[in-house]
């Protein structure tokens, strides 16, 4: 272990006891929630000096920095959009901080620059995230965010001549666009500008219609709901250009509700479907005929179609039914329903006709994730993404008529994908359930119980964890190292019950699911205690830091990335209140409070007990999970334990829950994770 480890900053504690339904809990750590108190901010650089000073002690530092950058140095297609005729890519030639935005009359068309995110600030901390095309792909409203926030700006581009319009629209969070058919403008929502209180900035979701050349102040206000402040609209339209649709939501609930009128009408909106019952995700429309994937009545869901001219629900007509496996996601393009299935947490692409009968399965590479990019509803092509742990993320086009599957392009990487591979296992919880796992590691595995391993799992918010691909696992792997990816309750793997099976009341599951999968990894001699690293990022954050906190013997190092770990108060942080359908709150039902109380990590730290080594890795920009959540754990963690412990907190700047991070900060982050996993997992980089 390098030496020495400085000593962490003193944190003093206040005499804050809050009541919980009779129930009386110290929070000595709440001035740390304050991140503009100039002694929060003090307190936070001693940190990053001490987990800094500790980080650049580790001989293999150096090396895993060069390798992340050596392999990050490809050329690679990120996204693809299409419209009116036109294409538009993003690609990164591998070490930008930011994807460039290309334009292209065809696919073997002049390439023409359109938009470099890279020249809107010096650092690349100025991300580009969403693009919205007018219909004949004349003019980009596009939305971009600053150090990582989840507040994005909307800025308006010319297409052809490549100039700005003047406006900006502001206070938007998470915002979303649809185009008047005749390009004058756009319909987008937003939140209520700031009052005096600014926790009211996280509520009240507006639509508003947006002219063209004219300032926000002019926008007309279209929709809100004054007397339901949780609920949120976002606006699409049609591709036919008849409707304008909302997508209603309340927080991170699935139960959406899905409203419409006629788009070029200031008529009141046909309450489609009202959320709260089952989850309705749109797929397209022919006419008055829309399609959805839903879960009413079938968890691992089903698609029907809702002709809008007949809406009762005694019309509603059943094109898929449910099956055997559930169903990720679906579009309706070239007059034919495109299905993403979730077999046993891996994709397979199937194709069916207006009447739901199978016409074909799209081959895919190998046990991946495909993601529906692009289409059109009449369009002969669509596009997709497919990665999977050992391959890059690479968009494909299919062509509907002869059945034509294309690379856009091949990633040329510097990485010897043919001698490692990903096998499937699957495993028991505690409770007998049957839980699918993915191992990665180099051919002709030796089950010595020696392999340094890392066990990553997430276990919330119908989130599916299927195989992604990432640089910083090859690194991991090249160095000899397993990659294991559980894939716990909590998620849609297998459906709705698979997902509830692991909220509220049946959180614990989830900790279960993934302690059994490292004491199945221990039992199969993949590896030991003393080679294992669990890891997790948000939820999983929270899933890492619980089971570190219930199983402190469960696993060598702990990596763990903006945590959720204040299960009492989250709810009270930016969008935290949006959790508490996955969570519940612990402040209005006393039975959610005895729920979170006996898993929080924060409350759950024992005096005297030895915790493994843990990074805990936030944003000072983080406005999601908020710091405030890292901060008070690992003073806790440190308060109760041995303080030259490797309990370590690193705070990154200008940097927020992942959003938009460069390339640069990206490299330089997991350099310092994989260096303290090496170092405490006593791995030979």
């Amino acid at each position: 272990m390098p030496c020495p480890l400085p000593a962490p900053p003193p944190t003093p504690k206040s005499e804050i006891v809050d009541d919980y339904h009779g129930t009386q809990v110290a929070d000595p750590y709440r001035w740390l929630e304050d991140a503009e108190d100039p002694r929060v901010k003090a307190w936070s650089a001693a940190h990053n000096e001490r987990t800094r000073t500790f980080i650049d002690q580790i001989p293999a530092l150096e090396k895993i920095r060069t390798r992340l950058t050596e392999l990050w140095d490809f050329s690679r297609l990120e996204e693809i959009h299409k419209a009116g005729g036109k294409y538009f890519l993003a690609r990164n030639n591998g070490l930008q901080n930011q994807p460039v935005l290309y334009k292209q009359d065809s696919l073997a068309g002049d390439v023409v620059v359109l938009l470099d995110p890279n020249t809107l600030s010096e650092d690349g901390t100025v991300a580009l995230m969403g693009q919205h095309y007018s219909p004949d792909g004349s003019t980009l409203a596009y939305t971009v965010s600053a150090s990582g926030s989840d507040w994005q700006e909307i800025r308006i581009l010319d297409v052809e001549t490549q100039n700005w319009y003047n406006e900006v629209l502001g206070h938007c969070k998470f915002p979303d666009l649809a185009w008047q058919s005749d390009g004058s403008g756009f319909f987008y929502n937003r939140l209520s500008e700031p009052g005096q209180d600014q926790s009211d900035r996280e509520f009240s979701s507006q639509v508003y219609w947006h002219r063209l050349n004219t300032p926000q102040s002019a926008d007309t206000l279209v929709y809100e709901d004054p007397s339901d402040r949780n609920r949120r609209f976002s606006p699409s339209a049609s591709e036919d250009g008849r409707y304008l649709c909302l997508f209603v939501s309340r927080g991170t609930d699935r139960r959406n509700g899905f409203y419409l009128r006629p788009l070029d009408s200031g008529a009141a909106f046909l309450r489609l479907v009202e959320d709260g019952q089952a989850k309705f995700w749109p797929a397209g429309n022919l006419g008055s005929t829309f399609y959805f994937l839903t879960d009413l009545d079938a968890p691992l869901g089903r698609v029907i179609a809702i002709d809008v001219e007949k809406p009762s629900r005694e019309n509603w007509a059943e094109i898929i039914p449910q099956g055997t496996e559930a169903i990720a996601d679906i579009q309706l393009w070239g007059e034919h329903l495109v299905v993403v299935i979730n077999h046993h947490a891996h994709h397979v692409i199937t194709i069916h006709n207006l009447e739901g009968q199978a016409l074909g399965e799209i081959p895919l590479p190998t046990m991946g994730t495909a993601s529906l990019l692009k289409g059109g509803v009449h369009d002969p092509e669509f596009f997709f993404s497919f990665e999977s742990f050992l391959h890059p993320r690479t968009l494909f086009r299919y062509a509907l008529d002869s059945g034509e599957l294309t690379p856009l392009e091949q990633a040329a990487l510097d990485f010897d994908a043919p001698a490692y591979e990903t096998e499937q296992v699957f495993y028991e919880s505690k409770d007998g359930t049957r839980v699918p796992m993915f191992l990665t590691h180099k051919k002709g595995l030796e089950q010595n119980s020696s392999n340094p391993t890392i066990l990553y799992g997430y276990g919330g918010f119908t989130l599916s964890q299927t195989p992604f691909f990432s640089i910083w696992n090859l690194v991991w792997l090249e160095m000899g190292g397993v990659f294991a990816l559980a894939n716990i309750r909590g998620g849609l793997e297998y459906g709705e019950q698979w997902h509830t099976a692991g909220m509220l009341e049946n959180k614990q599951n989830v900790f279960d699911d993934f302690i059994a999968a490292a004491e199945w990894l221990i039992a199969q001699r993949v590896t030991r205690r003393e080679r294992l690293a669990i890891e997790g990022r948000s939820n999983g954050g929270l899933l890492t830091a619980a089971c570190m906190v219930q199983r402190p013997d469960l696993a060598g190092a702990v990596l763990c990335w903006v945590p959720v770990t204040d299960m009492l108060r989250f709810h009270k942080f930016t969008v935290g209140h949006f959790w508490t359908c996955e969570y519940g709150n612990a402040e209005e039902n006393p039975e959610h409070f005895k729920i979170l109380y006996a898993y929080s990590p924060l409350h759950n730290i024992r005096a005297g007990v030895e915790y493994p080594p843990i990074i805990i890795t936030t944003g000072d920009s983080d406005d999601r999970v908020v710091p405030a959540h890292s901060k008070k754990f690992i003073a806790e963690l440190l308060a109760k334990t041995n303080r030259n412990a490797p309990h370590l907190l690193r705070i990154d700047t200008k940097a927020g829950h992942k959003l938009g991070k460069p390339t640069c900060k990206l490299i330089q982050e997991h350099a310092d994770t994989l260096a303290f996993a090496v170092q405490m997992l006593g791995v030979k980089a």
